[in-house]
């Protein structure tokens, strides 16, 4: 996993109205917790923010007015229609450290033939990993799965060093059958007559 770098100034106004400032400018209004100290709050700038939440779980080495840390994002608000970032918070991590981070679930192969859905019951596993060492996803193979199948946790293929964070007998993905709709009755008598 690559880090990306930002770097980020201290911020001393708060509020809506500072906050509304902010953004005006570009920037994102964040705080960075973690590791027993005080919670810092920073601004960081807004396009340099979102090309790195392009990543699941990226580890930002961040440059808050010359002091280094290593941080993962840890809650994200964006606005609700257009989708610009509006707060982050950010955790403190160091190298060797274990967090608990939730990692996007891929799929690769092809269902048994037949009218099948395949239901996915958690988007993201719950995992435990160092956080220098964060998997971007985990893949599932669903080749040949039929109807009443599921894959669960603990059948998901983890990398090194990362384990569940979730009770092994959790369903992450499921097989079910289609279901057909009968026409209605109207429908039914309408096709009929021609």
């Amino acid at each position: 996993m690559a880090d990306v770098s930002i770097s980020a100034n201290i911020r001393s106004e708060f509020g809506k109205g500072a906050s509304r400032r902010l953004r005006a400018q570009e920037l994102v209004p964040g705080v960075i917790y973690g590791h027993g100290a005080d919670p810092v709050h920073v601004t960081l700038p807004g396009y340099d923010l979102m090309m790195a939440l392009k990543t699941p779980n990226v580890l930002i080495s961040l440059d808050v007015e010359g002091k280094k840390e290593l941080v993962i994002p840890k809650a994200v608000q964006r606005e609700a229609i257009r989708g610009f970032l509006v707060h982050i918070d950010l955790l403190t991590v160091k190298k060797g450290e274990k967090v608990s981070v939730e990692v996007p679930v891929h799929t690769e192969g092809e269902l048994a033939p037949g009218q099948l859905v395949l239901e996915h019951s958690l988007n993201a596993l719950p995992v435990e990993a160092e956080a220098t060492h964060i998997p971007e996803s985990v893949t599932v193979s669903i080749e040949g799965l039929n109807a009443g199948d599921s894959v669960l946790a603990k059948d998901v293929k983890l990398p090194k060093g990362v384990t569940l964070d979730v009770e092994d007998d959790t369903t992450v993905l499921q097989v079910l059958a289609a279901q057909a709709e009968e026409p209605a009755e109207g429908e039914a008598e309408g096709e009929s007559a021609e």
